[in-house]
């Protein structure tokens, strides 16, 4: 009964010494979990302006049935467009673009006729509509519409420079098609490649009777590759992810 008593008290001893320990022990410190920031999601929706370089070059429809000089022709150019965003990775925009062509003259001897065709070309300009779809900062997609370009088309005697033809008109409608692939690096700058095909149509020319021509005609299409970077306002700012 002795060792019994003399053992209880010991454990009450011990139960009363430990939250006294617990006191005297440092208080464990607090730490913040860290704000869990969401993965932004790239917005397209906004107005933009920019500028382009590349190249020019004419189709393998030649005038007379030849093919016409497909030498590379520097262009440079302006674009201004709207894009709009939906569903939720799908934009829809509409752009217009002009380019200046550098080098434009274009000159294709006719042999059996004595006579040399030539196209002199100031610029490019085109009015489209756009589909793509963006995944993060990358856009892909395609492009149609209205296409402009001012040239003047002119037959001339080979070898002296004489005009003896010239084509109604220097502006010329057509369409234009093309895809390219644009990448935002910020919220407001993106760049962007594209290929761009335009058709003009066909000029058909009534030279005089002494240069032995009748009804000869040219079909104008070109083929270009463009980079460009463009500046967007993005008024609304990058979409944030909610979960």
């Amino acid at each position: 009964m002795k060792k019994f008593l003399l053992g209880t008290v010991a454990l009450i001893a011990l139960g009363a010494s430990v939250p006294a320990m617990a006191a005297d022990l440092a208080a464990r410190p607090y730490t913040k979990a860290p704000a869990y920031v969401p993965a932004p999601i790239y917005n397209w929706t906004g107005f933009y302006i920019g500028g382009h370089v590349g190249g020019a070059f004419n189709g393998s429809n030649g005038f007379g049935g030849t093919t016409d000089n497909s030498d590379g022709r520097f262009l440079g150019g302006v674009q201004i467009g709207y894009d709009y965003q939906f569903a939720p990775n799908w934009v829809f925009g509409i752009e217009g673009q002009y380019s200046w062509v550098g080098s434009n003259n274009t000159n294709v001897a006719f042999v059996p006729a004595g006579v040399t065709y030539n196209l002199n070309q100031k610029g490019l300009g085109s009015v489209t509509g756009r589909i793509g779809y963006t995944w993060g900062p990358a856009l892909l997609y395609v492009k149609g519409g209205y296409a402009y370009s001012d040239y003047s088309e002119s037959l001339v005697v080979t070898g002296t420079g004489v005009p003896v033809a010239f084509a109604a008109g220097t502006k010329h409608d057509g369409y234009t098609v093309g895809a390219g692939l644009e990448y935002l690096f910020t919220q407001n700058w993106s760049g962007k490649v594209e290929y761009q095909y335009y058709d003009f149509g066909k000029t058909t020319f009534a030279a005089p009777s002494p240069v032995g021509i009748v009804g000869l005609s040219s079909r104008n299409d070109e083929h270009t590759v463009k980079a460009g970077l463009n500046y967007r306002f993005n008024w609304g700012g990058p979409v944030v992810a909610k979960y």
